[in-house]
């Protein structure tokens, strides 16, 4: 009787025991950490970069970096860099303002020596113009002459002087439309030809003549320029007749170097003569100028651009 008594209250123990666990296990509520709060509670790490490290370590480290550095700077004051890249240096104004200046120069002379092309095309085209309003008042005073009345009484009376009058202002408009047609196909026809702008039909000739210049002023490279070590640049306009020969030479830019200038002046007359004009060429071109730019090297050569 007091083993059965014994027993039921061990089972009663167990029980209240597993039902307690389980009230306190289904009252309990896990949830993940808030990662937001937890982030603002953290303290920031602040750490810079610099340009320079050191082999020493500080003793008491102002702020972390990516290597150490002990002492660095230019002034005594207590700051840093806003950025980890040096000063950029900047040129003095008047040298970087001087190749400007040159160049705008440079630029401005080839602008008026197209600007004088575009003048006689101009020009050329007035004088067609002319030719062909005197040409168009003849006809008109020949149709006028030849024109039948309608009757013999209201014919006018013509005398001679008015009919010589007549004959000598045709004559004397004749004779200026022949002077100006001989004037116009005297003038030679030029074509501007600078490093930017080639018509296709003048291209291959512009670079036969710039391989054969550089040919031979490398064959003749100035022995005054390697003695004293002279190199630079220099713009040139070289004018070629149609034959090949050479019309002038006009330095539009200088080196800066007489002896360069001159070295390129005396290349150009010894490569010369040039070949000659192709009849595509020579249809509408007496003359043609091309401006390039010409650069004596350090290493002793002749290079067109």
């Amino acid at each position: 009787m007091l083993a059965m008594k014994e027993e039921n209250r061990l089972g009663t123990m167990i029980a209240a025991s597993v039902l307690l666990h389980a009230m306190v296990i289904i009252g309990l509520k896990f949830s993940p950490p808030d990662l937001k709060k937890l982030k603002d509670n953290l303290p920031a790490l602040d750490v810079i970069l610099v340009n320079a490290k050191s082999q020493s370590r500080p003793d008491k480290a102002d702020a972390l970096a990516q290597t150490n550095l002990n002492r660095g700077g230019n002034t005594d004051a207590d700051r840093r860099m806003k950025s980890p890249l040096p000063v950029p240096k900047t040129l003095k104004p008047e040298i970087a303002a001087k190749p400007v200046a040159e160049t705008r120069q440079a630029t401005a002379k080839v602008a008026l020596l197209e600007m004088e092309a575009t003048r006689q095309q101009q020009e050329v085209k007035e004088l067609e113009q002319r030719v062909q309003q005197t040409m168009t008042q003849l006809d008109a005073q020949r149709a006028i002459e030849q024109t039948p009345t309608p009757s013999a009484a209201a014919k006018p009376q013509v005398n001679a002087s008015d009919m010589v009058a007549r004959s000598l202002e045709a004559v004397r408009l004749e004779a200026e439309i022949a002077r100006e047609q001989d004037s116009y196909q005297k003038r030679p026809k030029r074509k501007f030809i600078g490093a930017r702008v080639r018509e296709y039909r003048f291209a291959s000739y512009v670079e036969a003549w710039r391989q054969k210049v550089e040919k031979v002023g490398n064959l003749n490279y100035p022995e005054e320029a390697k003695a004293q070590k002279l190199y630079g640049q220099l713009r040139m306009t070289v004018s070629i007749k149609a034959d090949g020969n050479v019309e002038s030479i006009e330095i539009n830019q200088s080196s800066g170097q007489k002896v360069l200038d001159d070295a390129a002046r005396r290349i150009v007359e010894l490569a010369a003569p040039y070949a000659e004009f192709s009849a595509d060429m020579s249809k509408d071109t007496d003359i043609l100028s091309i401006t390039r730019t010409w650069t004596f090297t350090r290493e002793d050569t002749l290079s067109g651009l």
